[in-house]
């Protein structure tokens, strides 16, 4: 995942006028500048990095496997002291989530709202298939986790993160009718402040969809203070990030001694194995299907072109860092600049099948291992949830972690140690998340462009055209 400050190299991209904050301009500047490589130690200067994760992971497990293979006699203190660090970051990462979600929620309903006021076809296409194909890979997550990899994962020993939480109430002991009342009645909230205070999520992402629908002006007061928010909450969360290795350590150390290592491991994989192949099947056949159904070419032919992109995806794990090469394959693919500097930029914000895929995989994984039986009427509200933070919520570094607590605890699933599992490889189910994300942009923006028909101005032609022959000259001077 990327942050905003991220965008601040690359070209702009938007042919209608679309309201941005000083966080979102995007300047000509660079436009192919090549991604810095870097060595694979250096992980271990950056705090929060994927390498620092693995390794207070790593620490975590060998301490506390030794500590409890050595000492038969734990006192029951020494756990509950030693968690104190992870749980209190976890708490600080759960308290930033609604805040978070707030603002996100509403700046991004007030952003596409100017765009179809813009009354582009460009703008409505892209919005449109974005969203559209975000619902269908949310719905593909939820039929694969709750028809087939729901019943493979083993309950674990586990206890909640957080002992001051009140027990839920079990959702088998109510009748199916009180169930769907329930579930229409948390769409709107009888007190506002009430769901903001009880942190009922559903409600509140409700009622930020609908202020930000019913704000007429970007330059609103609302809107500039909620950019500010939006900002202050971004630092703090990438403190936090930067603060996981702690908090990792300190959650993983003192619950391992209670875990069945063996249980862990097959999980994982699980887990592992549900995410990948899930994303496999949307990426190789339901993509290629829309592909073909809108365009009549070679969806893997296609694919394969763009690898460059998606690679460079995997490997950086960053949409945003990936984003020239990006915009260099569909330039190479024959996509008109005007589209492709609209719909790839704008990808990057919205278009998250990848994420959209995880997020319900994680909740699932979650559940399985606590015991916890999700009901139809959870994946609605996990499905609902998850196209709601997948489209909204900026694209922050790990931004998964702190969505898949807010739809956990929508549906009543407890946070318990095997979070601390989740955070530890999220490194690695981020980057097939961000090659997914990618290899949607690209293909929606050839879609887009043959459902649009919208070509370059002739200047830009001639434009093109003379950077075309100045590259050609100085290939063959170097020649």
């Amino acid at each position: 995942m990327a942050t905003k400050d991220e965008f601040k190299d690359v070209p702009e991209a938007h042919p209608v006028p679309v309201p941005t904050n000083s966080s979102n301009d995007i300047p000509h500047d660079h436009a192919e500048e090549e991604i810095v490589k870097k060595p694979w130690w250096h992980g271990f200067k950056e705090r929060g990095s994927a390498l620092q994760i693995i390794v207070a992971a790593l620490l975590a497990i060998a301490i506390g496997v030794t500590v409890a293979t050595q000492f038969d006699d734990i006192p029951e203190a020494a756990p509950i002291l030693v968690g104190i660090l992870g749980n209190l970051w976890l708490r600080a990462l759960k308290a930033v989530v609604l805040p978070l979600i707030v603002c996100s929620m509403l700046l991004a309903v007030t952003r596409l709202r100017e765009m179809s006021q813009g009354g582009s076809r460009l703008a409505k296409w892209t919005v449109g298939y974005y969203i559209i194909t975000t619902l269908v890979s949310i719905t593909l997550s939820c039929i694969m986790m709750g028809l087939v990899w729901t019943k493979q994962y083993s309950v674990v020993s586990t206890s909640p993160l957080d002992k001051k939480e009140k027990d839920k109430l079990d959702e088998n002991d109510r009748s199916i009718p009180v169930v769907i009342e329930d579930m229409f009645f948390s769409l709107i909230p009888s007190n506002v402040v009430k769901a903001l205070a009880e942190d009922q999520l559903l409600a509140v992402i409700i009622t930020a969809i609908i202020v930000g629908y019913l704000i007429e002006s970007p330059r609103s007061p609302i809107i500039r203070v909620t950019e500010e928010i939006e900002r202050m909450i971004t630092k703090i969360i990438k403190f936090l990030i930067e603060a996981a290795p702690v908090g990792v350590f300190f959650l993983i150390l003192p619950n391992l001694m209670k875990l069945d290592i063996g249980e862990i491991g097959k999980n994982l994989g699980l887990l592992i194995g549900a995410t990948l192949s899930t994303m496999l099947i949307h990426i190789l056949i339901i993509v290629p299907i829309i592909f073909f159904a809108f365009t009549r070419m070679n969806a893997y032919s296609y694919w394969i072109k763009i690898s460059p992109a998606w690679i460079t995806a995997w490997g950086t794990a960053s949409s945003a860092a990936t984003l020239s090469v990006t915009l260099r394959c569909a330039k190479d693919r024959g996509i008109p600049s005007t589209v492709y500097k609209f719909t790839c930029p704008l990808g990057c914000l919205i278009n998250m099948d990848g994420t959209a895929i995880y997020l319900p995989a994680a909740v699932v994984f979650m559940a399985a291992t606590q015991g916890t039986t999700l009901g139809p009427a959870d994946y609605v509200i996990v499905a609902l949830l998850s196209t709601l933070a997948s489209i909204g919520v900026s694209p922050i570094p790990s931004a998964s972690l702190v969505l898949s607590i807010m739809i956990a605890r929508s549906v009543n699933v407890d946070l318990t140690n095997m979070y601390a599992v989740i955070v530890a490889i999220d490194w690695f189910l981020d980057r097939f998340r961000t090659a997914v994300n990618v290899s949607g942009d690209l293909f929606a923006s050839m879609i887009i462009y043959k459902m649009t028909k919208i070509e370059d101005p002739p200047e830009v032609v001639e434009q093109i055209a003379r950077e075309a022959d100045e590259s050609e000259k100085d290939a063959s001077n170097k020649v």
